[in-house]
């Protein structure tokens, strides 16, 4: 590994707000969830903005359109223009605009957000294998996208034509629950024609990419809520990040992140952009203190003693489980420990 490895949750004595001249938030589990706004999340950003910092919504959902998503957030009170908005769409159009020639014919497998994506890169929508596309781009479609449209995309994969994928997470958060996402759609195509499409999104380098390129961005904070996506992304890209625990992502999974999922940052919610991040110490005898807490890695268990605070709690554990991991993945029991906290 190229980077030194992070061992622990970094403190910060200025209010990041402050120390960051743009957040790249991610928007599902960290703005709002199954369409209403997470709680803590207008009030913050909203206080972000007035300090000087450039928001900036940068989603793996290739469906919806920039000006759609900015209508949506300027409706749950977050004030919000395209332009403040980069989806996967837009990182996967760029990508097929640098290997096909302009007006080339594409096979759409998705919703609006990636059409309009395409023709902006001077590309022609098609529906049809039979249309003769230079190239096939699959991106997330909703729930009513027909299983046709899977079979379309393999018939022109089949043929040799080159796949795109704007994105390849699994699943997404839904107002119900966690639902399959375009990774899951991916695989289907994979599974018929045992290709592998070239992919643009989060935590790939041509979503960050255009996101810098979009955003003019000098010192970014990368906010998110899921460590295969927001963090793996903010770590290829070499930028801190901020992980909030309002998504996918819980306290179990965070012990055991590798180095690439590590966050620079941890909170509760959006509220930790703008305050000092507290200092995680060396407590001797291999044990990190954080607050009116102090963890260490046992035997076979992460072990946990003090009061105060529960995050505090948990970033003296992630300092603990991710020394004793090193470059591996903790496989310690923080159970007991977790419970303690209550997360």
């Amino acid at each position: 590994m190229s980077r030194s490895v992070r061992t622990r949750p970094e403190g910060s004595g200025q209010a990041l707000s402050e120390a960051y001249d743009t957040a790249l938030l991610d928007l599902d589990g960290v703005v709002y969830a199954g369409g209403s706004a997470i709680a803590y999340a207008v009030e913050s950003l909203a206080e972000a903005r007035a300090g000087g910092m450039r928001l900036a919504y940068v989603t793996n959902n290739a469906l919806r359109t920039p000006d759609t998503v900015a209508a949506h957030l300027t409706e749950l009170g977050i004030p919000t223009g395209a332009e403040d908005v980069i989806t996967s769409a837009q990182a996967v159009a760029r990508l097929i605009s640098e290997q096909v020639p302009q007006g080339a014919r594409v096979l759409v497998i998705g919703g609006e957000g990636l059409r309009v994506a395409l023709r902006e890169r001077g590309l022609v929508p098609v529906e049809s294998a039979d249309d003769d596309p230079a190239a096939v781009v699959q991106g997330f479609g909703g729930p009513d996208l027909p299983w046709g449209r899977f079979a379309e995309a393999s018939y022109a994969v089949a043929r040799g034509v080159p796949w795109f994928a704007s994105n390849t997470d699994l699943t997404i958060p839904s107002g119900r629950g966690i639902a399959p996402g375009n990774g899951a759609a991916v695989e289907v195509v994979r599974i018929a024609t045992g290709a592998e499409p070239q992919v643009a999104g989060k935590p790939l380098p041509p979503m960050h990419r255009e996101t810098i390129l979009r955003t003019g961005a000098r010192r970014p904070l990368v906010v998110g809520d899921r460590l295969d996506t927001d963090i793996e992304g903010a770590f290829n890209g070499d930028v801190d990040s901020l992980l909030v625990l309002t998504g996918v992502t819980d306290g179990a999974q965070l012990l055991a992140a590798p180095p690439q999922h590590r966050p620079t940052y941890v909170d509760a919610d959006l509220r930790g952009m703008l305050g000092r991040q507290p200092e995680v110490v060396e407590a001797g005898e291999g044990g990190f203190r954080c607050g009116g807490w102090t963890a260490t890695a046992g035997a076979d268990r992460l072990e946990l003693d003090g009061e105060g605070e529960a995050l505090d709690g948990l970033r003296a554990l992630c300092a603990a489980a991710w020394t004793a991991a090193g470059e591996g993945v903790c496989e310690l029991d923080g159970g007991k420990a977790l419970a303690r906290l209550g997360i």
